[in-house]
């Protein structure tokens, strides 16, 4: 067998399928594209789910691909097995509705064994089946002629993830020899708990339509057009040509650890099996971050920034594991990019950037670290004087805030002679994954071909970039409850026509709007919306107002204000992409639009607010561009001539042999199907609406332009004229002397009101101070303060800390529909072993609350105000007990 690298293995298969007349689709973006059932691309066939359900029919319909992917539903696993990992790349060859069985098992033996690609021993290759699957058994093993002891029945080889396209499956086993035999003999054979044979491909035969209601797949329907879906493992089948015992000991992750080793200076890997985890967990979590981050995806505290900030907060606790103290991600960076260079040059391309993203986030957690640290050493003291166990919530607490994985807790428990409540743990965690999957979408997750839709083949040509009146084409098609009609007389049907100048909602922006006229001049029937076909004709949903009928010509008519307004915002939106990237960094990149004629909606990647002073900048400069009444124009030409032009492809698109490039003079040049203004002048104004996030490292900029604009505006005028007439400003821009003027007679007033009721304060505390109780053998002074807020609590509290007039002080404030509680403790009572913060969590439940502190000073809150009298009593009942 040939010994390759990772770079030849991914060559060579793509090549392989592209010499069977295959397209090969670029890695796609680890963000999904308008997919919310999905967090990240977690395989190669999800990029092309909208293929496979139908609703676009793809150019060719042979496609391969190496689609870099990420699954984090087994996280802890990573470094402890031999093949987890959370990135990964998957390699498949797809047939939409074009070739089968009869093509794809004889293809992937070729591939597999042929001298001229991966040269595999024929005798080292063994394949399971479907047992029903008496098709795919038969072209192994006479079309193909595997050997019929290298052939495996198993009944679990059928594909099916509930409705939907599912089917029977084909998986091929390498033999890597008895050596690698496991202890459980039983399990040694093909598709058996084993490490000896090792599952390399997966040939999925999508031929049935698992339905609503069926359980049973013999029941399934055939589909209307049946498909082939393979998945190779890159990291794993590297691993065969490389001889590696785990996908760790390849060209993918070795110079990673080697890059870690020098970093340590202490460890070497293959010394030390629970050194060696670490090694794998730092290699494994550095490649999924610097992917994440290069797509555009950044850490925080939801969403893909969760996994992020996770990811990167094991790899640095793994890294304390090897001695390293010092921040360290970021000098892996590089030594990706150096390792993925020949498929994905963005990378090495970015470095710096996801470097500098890597370090804040490393820096960030380092502090957070010893806070975490610190209430680990706390956590464990307390267990050590209790029961010996670790509470499940704190353990979750370690893990959710500061980024401590349950395996790291019960490690430093278990050398203390602790044990953690994994139940309790899960309990927490459970509890989070089920939030997690309430807030993500419940549509399926791959849709069902619409078989009318897609068998239309039906000639109809777009004309709306320069044309907005069709005075004469034909009616193709009538639809109506998915059923094709030769006539409608009223009501909901769809139609394709042969000539359209209605623009179909697309890459953001919403469809035209208009009427259809017939032969008498009279409207027939209105334009609701527009949608593309799965063979890419213009679908128009119309209310038909009179008789229509299929063959008969039509006038179509687009409603040009609202074309024009929608136009001026696409334009405006280009501008917008292009000035974010020049004034934020080219890092920023498109995270999604929405083009309406009211408003323009554009998502961006970006790690924080923008500040308003920057803002100001992005709108000023627009409305620069504005005025310098830039042309828009347009031109069709191949791919890289569009790119030796400039051009920008957003979004990650995916694009045809032809490509429609916009440019707005020399200011910006991208591939774009969408409709403009003629001139930035016709925008006539740009104005920013709002600035707000909108998920993990995303943000959202609302503005408007032209009519839009001007109706921001005079209602702002309106707003500020409410505010002169309430302040009694004369002029305008007498208004901001008026509201400072209010402003600081408004605090002089806050400072008198907050005088006077920290005296009343401290009269009403004096004499409680006066007064303790005897309580056992503690002093207790209890007491109820008529405030406005904690603060005085709390100022209250370190008046009593200066005398320390008893023990104990326990203060409740009434502030209407809620109730504070104060506990603090003098240093001789602490020795003595009172703590507020028990004494707190006793009495908080009384007022129908919780809370919670240090031995010094704790506090609480509730919703009981009636309850206070009962917080004193059982101050009192728990200090009887000391």
């Amino acid at each position: 067998m040939k010994e390759l690298s990772s770079a030849e293995v991914r060559s060579l298969f793509l090549r392989f399928f592209e010499s069977k007349g295959h397209k090969i689709e670029p890695s796609q973006s680890l963000i999904p594209k308008d997919d919310p059932t999905l967090l990240w691309i977690n395989s190669g066939v999800a990029t092309l789910k909208k293929y496979f359900d139908g609703s676009v029919v793809p150019e060719n319909h042979r496609i391969t691909n190496a689609q870099k992917s990420i699954r984090t539903n087994d996280i802890e696993n990573v470094g402890h097995t031999a093949r987890h990992h959370t990135l990964f790349e998957m390699m498949g060859n797809f047939s939409i509705g074009d070739y089968f069985k009869e093509d794809a098992i004889p293809w992937a033996w070729e591939l597999l064994t042929s001298s001229d690609w991966f040269g595999m021993d024929e005798d080292k290759l063994y394949v399971t089946v479907y047992p029903n699957d008496d098709e795919a058994k038969d072209i192994w093993l006479n079309k193909v002629g595997l050997p019929k002891n290298h052939l495996y029945e198993e009944p679990d080889n059928f594909w099916d993830i509930g409705e939907g396209p599912s089917g029977p499956d084909s998986e091929i086993f390498y033999d890597r020899g008895a050596e690698f035999n496991d202890a459980d003999e039983s399990e040694n054979y093909p598709g058996g708990e084993n490490e000896r044979y090792l599952e390399i491909w997966n040939l999925v035969f999508s031929q049935y339509n698992h339905l609503p209601g069926l359980s049973d797949n013999k029941d399934y329907p055939e589909l209307p057009t049946k498909n082939i879906d393979t998945g190779m493992g890159l990291e794993r089948v590297v691993s065969v040509f490389q001889h590696a015992k785990t996908n760790f000991e390849t060209d993918l992750f070795l110079p990673l650890i080697h890059k870690t080793e020098e970093i340590s200076g202490q460890y070497k890997y293959g010394n030390d099996d629970t050194k060696d985890i670490s090694f794998k967990v730092i290699a494994d979590h550095i490649r999924a971050v610097t992917f994440a981050i290069g797509d555009g995806a950044l850490p925080s505290n939801e969403g893909r920034g969760y996994i992020i900030r996770r990811l990167l907060r094991r790899a640095v606790l793994h890294g304390r594991k090897l001695g390293i103290s010092q921040v360290f991600l970021k000098e892996l960076v590089p030594v990706v990019g150096d390792i993925m260079v020949s498929y994905y040059p963005e990378i090495s391309e970015n470095k710096e950037y996801i470097a500098s993203i890597v370090e804040a986030e490393e820096v960030r957690f380092n502090k957070t670290l010893s806070d975490g640290l610190s209430l680990l050493d706390e956590v464990i003291a307390a267990a050590k004087a209790d029961n010996g166990v670790i509470d499940g919530e704190v353990a979750f607490k370690l893990y959710d805030t500061y980024g401590f994985p349950y395996e790291l807790t019960d490690e430093y428990a278990t050398d203390e002679g602790l044990t953690v409540d994994r139940d309790g743990f899960d309990t927490q965690m459970k509890a989070q994954q089920d939030r997690a999957r309430s807030a993500r979408s419940n549509k399926a997750s791959m849709g069902v071909q619409n078989e009318l839709l897609t068998s239309l083949k039906t000639e109809s040509t777009y004309v709306g970039w320069s044309e907005l009146t069709v005075d004469n084409t034909d009616l193709a098609n009538l639809i109506v409850n998915n059923e094709l009609v030769d006539e409608v007389d009223q009501g909901e049907a769809q139609a394709i026509f042969a000539k359209t100048p209605f623009y179909a909602e697309m890459g953001g922006q919403v469809a035209d709007l208009g009427n259809i006229y017939g032969e008498d001049g009279q409207v027939v029937a209105k334009v609701t919306d527009v949608q593309n076909a799965p063979n890419g004709q213009h679908l128009h949903t119309l209310t038909v107002l009179a008789p229509m009928t299929v063959g008969k010509s039509y006038k179509l008519d687009v409603d040009r204000a609202y074309h024009a307004a929608v136009s001026k915002n696409h334009t405006a939106t280009h501008l917008l992409d292009q000035t974010l990237r020049n004034l934020l960094g080219e890092h920023t990149t498109q995270a999604g639009s929405l083009v309406t004629a009211d408003v323009l909606r554009y998502d961006f990647t970006y790690n924080g607010p923008v500040s308003a002073e920057k803002l100001q900048e992005i709108e000023d400069t627009i409305n620069e561009k504005i005025i310098a009444d830039l042309p828009v124009t347009w031109v069709e030409t191949d791919i890289e001539s569009a790119k030796k032009l400039g051009a920008v492809a957003v979004f990650t698109e995916k694009y045809g042999e032809t490509v429609r490039v916009v440019s707005i003079g020399d200011y910006n040049v991208e591939f774009d199907g969408g409709t403009h203004a003629d001139s930035t002048a016709a925008l006539g104004m740009f104005k920013i609406v709002s600035e707000q996030g909108t998920g993990a490292g995303v943000r959202r900029i609302e503005a408007v332009t032209g009519a839009g604009a001007m109706r921001l505006f005079k209602l702002h005028d309106e707003w500020l004229n409410d505010v002169a007439t309430q302040v009694k400003a004369p002029q305008l821009s007498e208004i901001n002397d008026k509201v400072v003027g209010l402003q600081t007679a408004l605090k002089d007033a806050e400072r008198q009101v907050a005088s006077l009721e920290q005296k009343l304060a401290n009269q009403a505390a004096n004499d409680a101070f006066a007064k303790p109780q005897q309580v056992n053998n503690y002093t207790l002074i209890a007491t109820e303060m008529v405030v406005e807020s904690m603060d005085v609590l709390r100022s209250t509290a370190d008046n009593w800390k200066q005398s320390t007039p008893s023990d104990v002080l326990v203060l409740a404030a009434n502030l209407g529909e809620k109730v504070n509680l104060l506990v603090a403790v003098s240093p001789q009572a602490i020795k003595q072993g009172i703590k507020a913060g028990e004494l707190v969590k006793t009495i908080a439940p009384a007022i129908g609350g919780g809370g919670g502190g240090r031995p010094d000073m704790a506090q609480a809150g509730g919703k009981n105000p009636a309850g206070i009298t009962d917080a004193f009593k059982a101050a009192t009942e728990w200090l009887q007990t000391k």
